[in-house]
């Protein structure tokens, strides 16, 4: 057998300098109330997220039925929709930097 294929192949791996976002749907806010905000911390108090993670990021999955505001680290087209069509609001919280 060839010695180029005994190698073991490795490589650069773009993975670990991506963005990982914990996904939270429309449809779970339903359980704040009405008028109320919601940030990271409340989500996790509701047990929405868990674990470590660069973000959090509001998916489209599910029904709004109230006026939110909502303040997150990114949000899908389809839930900005949903949300900023009953009259909530859509907060884009900025990353902190890791050394902070």
């Amino acid at each position: 057998m060839p010695l180029i294929r005994r190698m073991p192949k490795r490589g650069f791996n773009n993975a670990r300098f991506g963005t990982r976002y914990l996904p939270v749907n429309v449809g779970d806010l339903n359980r704040f109330p009405e008028g109320s905000r919601v940030d990271e911390s409340d989500l996790r108090k509701a047990g929405l997220v868990n674990g470590r993670a660069d973000g959090i990021k509001v998916l489209g999955g599910g029904e709004l039925n109230h006026k939110l505001t909502v303040c997150a680290h990114a949000f899908s087209a389809s839930a900005r929709k949903k949300i900023e069509g009953l009259g909530g609001t859509c907060e884009t919280v900025e990353r902190s930097a890791p050394g902070k």
